[in-house]
């Protein structure tokens, strides 16, 4: 039943030309109720999306790397508030020398830029961008301002992962997080076995009009010309293959909903423990709500997910995370329902807030589950939120 009814939005967007290919998965209590599709998986060939297509998802792959940071934290391997530099010494330098593990899940770090003169050949090369991270200098004082570290962010918690545990980050994630779980299909760097399933990625083919950017603007520093977050250059074959951890997740809707529907249901699916309600609270507790220095909106974010807010596909709890991507896909977990879900798709297409695929696809399966939007619950659960973040010093 519920597929019937979110298949009718799914073909709706494909039907009006909006997007080309999408898929949905969604999980109520644990079980997989929502496993829909719709559209072409390649424009140039015909072929059709299934539920088996493979998409790029973007910064979706932010949420599954801070899972893993979670995982760490939980062992007692990782500190928080410890100093990067503490785990990687080479990365204290410069300035840098007091950003913490927390700061760099909040975007607070101070270093949302990449290093000058990026080329995506570099950006493919995990320990030459590791070693030129290492030598930035913040743009602000870190821990004073929130930014969007939409690159950086992946590679200094990957390394962060490599050195803390001794496994490339890619592989930690396989193993600690996708095969306990059942999970077949995520990936940060795609093997060429499944190269064949890898959906094509379209630009938006009616982009909105540019606005002209103020001179102190930090998005030509985040995204410089030589590296566009085009579809374009997530086509490529080398940065398909690279691990990305911000940018270059690799995955169908099934999967990445799989791993939000651990942390929906108290941090364990399947007789499978992934963190404890504990660990989950601490890292999708409110940290900062400010105005983001390099989006220019405020963004509640908590520990590596972003939360729920007005307009926003995850509805308006602030007990809802997770993390969209690029072009409109998003994961996130809802446990105040145990309700998780993921969308992905091929074009970059975003829209309006409360207009866009996400969001109405996610209003679709809610109002099929019959679980509410909750925007009446909003200033109860920022209050929480707040208290809860007042806990943890920030």
């Amino acid at each position: 039943m519920i597929n019937a009814l979110v298949q009718a939005t799914l073909d709706e967007l494909v039907g009006r030309g909006v997007e080309r290919g999408l898929q949905v998965a969604a999980y109520l209590d644990g079980e997989l109720v929502l496993d829909a599709w719709a559209g072409v998986a390649d424009a140039t060939t015909g072929r059709p999306v299934d539920g088996a297509s493979l998409f790029v998802v973007f910064s979706c792959g932010k949420g599954v790397l801070a899972t893993g940071v979670h995982l760490l934290a939980e062992r007692g391997q990782l500190d928080y508030d410890a100093t990067v530099g503490s785990y990687w010494p080479a990365f204290a330098s410069h300035g840098k020398d007091g950003i913490t593990v927390r700061q760099v899940l909040t975007h607070t770090a101070g270093i949302p830029q990449l290093p000058a003169d990026t080329t995506p050949e570099d950006l493919c090369d995990w320990d030459h961008i590791c070693a030129g991270i290492s030598a930035l200098s913040p743009l602000w004082p870190p821990g004073t301002r929130t930014g969007y570290h939409a690159r950086t962010f992946g590679f200094v918690l990957g390394e962060l992962v490599r050195r803390i545990d001794g496994r490339p980050v890619a592989r930690f994630i396989q193993e600690e997080l996708c095969q306990p779980l059942g999970i077949r299909d995520l990936f940060f760097g795609v093997p060429p076995e499944v190269e064949p399933r890898v959906a094509r990625m379209e630009d938006d083919p009616a982009p909105e009009p540019q606005p002209v950017l103020p001179p102190d603007s930090l998005l030509p520093l985040v995204f410089p010309p030589s590296l566009p977050p085009t579809a374009t250059f997530f086509n490529r074959l080398d940065v398909r293959r690279a691990c990305i951890p911000s940018s270059n997740g690799i995955m169908n809707a099934r999967s990445l909903a799989r791993i939000y529907a651990a942390l929906a249901c108290g941090g364990e699916l399947d007789a499978v423990r992934l963190l404890t309600p504990a660990s989950i609270d601490r890292a999708s507790a409110l940290q900062t709500d400010d105005v983001d220095a390099v989006v220019g909106m405020p963004i509640p974010k908590g520990l590596g997910y972003m939360l729920g807010g007005e307009l926003s596909p995850m509805g308006s709890r602030l007990t809802a995370f997770g993390h969209p991507g690029s072009g409109g896909s998003i994961g996130f977990a809802d446990p105040e329902y145990r309700f998780a879900f993921a969308l992905t798709k091929t074009r970059q297409v975003t829209g309006l807030p409360g207009t866009d695929a996400a969001y109405l696809v996610a209003e679709a399966t809610r109002a099929a589950l019959g679980i509410p939007h909750a925007q009446v619950a909003t200033l109860q659960h920022a209050s929480y939120g707040e208290s809860r973040s007042r806990e943890h010093g920030t």
